[in-house]
């Protein structure tokens, strides 16, 4: 890393808190929840929205319940404290979006607390309980020769610019530069943005 290159770290990851009496046990996941991509066989439009079914949105709130159903009169079983952070729509029940995050925790979501705004995680099947985590460049190219502009840790959240399949334009912060589409949570592989 040159001069001028930027660190982000830790306190940019920390994203999920347990919500009171609720226990949900993540160390059976070996890896990252994945779902076929829109155009797969199990594709389809939300019954309310219209909209694709899965899609990938983003929390518009620090602060956001993850319900075991579609309501308020359903317990809140998580609470995610990270706006920004990507999770993908699976179900649709009136205003309620059954939600899935990177790490595969399901749940219910008032739809009035999603934004349509793309987001993706850096590697989150990369972090490790006990171990600093990884990083990776930014690329000031889609190369993968291409100079890096700033390190990022697994588990940050980029905002998509465009994506073409197999490189990403995004910016954390205020960088910009390019990731691999398959080093990043929150898009489909294959999918294209413009």
């Amino acid at each position: 890393m040159g001069r001028g290159s930027r660190y982000f770290g830790l306190a940019r990851r920390l994203c999920c808190t347990a919500a009171v009496g609720a226990v949900i046990t993540l160390a059976g996941l070996a890896g990252p929840a994945f779902a076929q991509a829109p155009d797969g066989p199990s594709a389809g439009k939300g019954s309310v929205s219209g909209l694709p079914i899965p899609r990938f949105v983003s929390l518009k709130s620090d602060e956001v319940n993850l319900r075991a159903g579609p309501g308020k009169d359903y317990p809140t079983q998580w609470v995610f404290r990270r706006a920004g952070l990507p999770v993908e729509v699976l179900q649709e029940f009136e205003s309620w979006r059954q939600v899935r995050d990177a790490d595969g925790v399901m749940g219910w979501v008032n739809q009035a607390l999603l934004s349509g705004r793309r987001t993706a995680q850096v590697l989150p099947w990369d972090l490790k309980a006990g171990t600093p985590p990884p990083k990776l460049e930014l690329k000031a190219d889609d190369s993968e020769r291409a100079t890096a502009t700033a390190l990022v840790e697994a588990g940050v959240i980029a905002n998509l610019q465009s994506c073409d399949s197999r490189w990403c334009y995004v910016t954390v912060e205020t960088f910009r530069g390019y990731i691999e589409q398959s080093k990043l949570w929150g898009i489909y592989p294959g999918e294209i943005i413009k």
